[in-house]
């Protein structure tokens, strides 16, 4: 047991995600503004190619929009939540992120995840070839994360693993922020969390995608406490205090998905109850009409500048 002082517990943050479904010119560009204006820790957009209800409406890429946001922005923090191997290679996603963090002045957070099934997991697949299994997944991404790691923090690598390589891949002169960017691991399971424990300044949660449908918001907080309880243990077992890792809630997916946007006091109270678990940072969909985010734009706002005060 270490003699140092127990830290204090950090202030719960509030950051957001904007969904690329917009022309840069039609609205996006001053969302990302806005974004920075109401004073959210981060703005994030997912990393995908198409997704579930948007996919047959515009779609932009995260990286591009991510660069165009550093553009017009100077203090938030910007992230993907979250990139996948199912379409990315560690080697050429590490320039592209060296890229965005020197571009950024510093500010890219790297959300990551094995991904899932569905456009994504089948866009690249050759004709009758079939989706990974989960348990392909995770293969994919106990070995697409260390490599990562390596990539964003060495000059040069060489490696050959089961599914990736790199042959003297050179990253010079690698990211502004030391090491290398913060990677926001997304995981539920053991293998995911070990990657977290390990690789991880911060691990993402969305909640028990079993309990989404027919769950309870009482149900969902049961599961997120018991995987907070896996992810300390998965620290405990390479010595690593599980304080040292942010833990991020991505809402809209829990079984009150629409509840706390209802008003700020409805967010102050599932922020509380979430804080309670040692959730540090709690991130909610920009609104978008007449979709499953939608939501009052005033009441958003409100959220965004009243509700830490309540939280104290």
């Amino acid at each position: 047991m270490s003699d140092q002082p127990r830290q204090p517990t950090p202030a719960l943050r509030l950051s957001t995600v904007i969904l690329p479904y917009r022309r840069w010119h039609e609205g996006s560009r001053a969302a990302w503004q806005r974004a920075e204006e109401l004073g959210f820790h981060t703005a994030y957009t997912y990393d995908h190619l198409a997704w579930r209800t948007f996919r047959d409406g515009p779609w932009f890429g995260a990286v591009p929009t991510l660069t165009a946001a550093a553009s017009v922005t100077e203090r938030m923090r910007l992230g993907t939540l979250v990139t996948s191997p199912n379409f990315r290679h560690p080697v050429t996603l590490a320039k592209e992120l060296i890229s965005l963090d020197d571009i950024s002045g510093g500010r890219i957070t790297l959300g990551i995840g094995a991904g899932g099934n569905g456009f994504d997991a089948t866009t690249l697949l050759k004709a009758g070839e079939e989706p990974w299994t989960p348990r392909e997944r995770a293969d994919h991404f106990a070995e697409f994360v260390p490599l990562l790691d390596r990539l964003l923090s060495e000059d040069s690598v060489t490696y050959d693993g089961e599914f990736y390589s790199a042959q003297e891949a050179r990253n010079i002169p690698g990211c502004v922020q030391r090491p290398r960017l913060p990677f926001a691991v997304a995981a539920t399971g053991p293998r995911g969390l070990k990657l977290a424990a390990r690789h991880g300044q911060a691990w993402v949660t969305t909640g028990d995608p079993k309990l989404f449908e027919t769950g309870t918001p009482e149900e969902s907080i049961q599961a997120i406490r018991g995987q907070a309880a896996k992810l300390a243990d998965a620290c405990a077992e390479i010595g690593r205090d599980a304080a040292e890792l942010d833990k991020v809630l991505l809402t809209g997916f829990t079984p009150d998905r629409s509840r706390p946007l209802e008003s700020v006091d409805a967010f102050v109270d599932f922020a509380g109850k979430h804080a309670a678990l040692g959730i540090t940072e709690i991130v909610i969909h920009w609104p978008i009409p007449d979709s499953e985010f939608a939501a009052d734009q005033k009441v958003f706002e409100s959220i965004a500048t009243e509700a830490l005060a309540q939280l104290g």
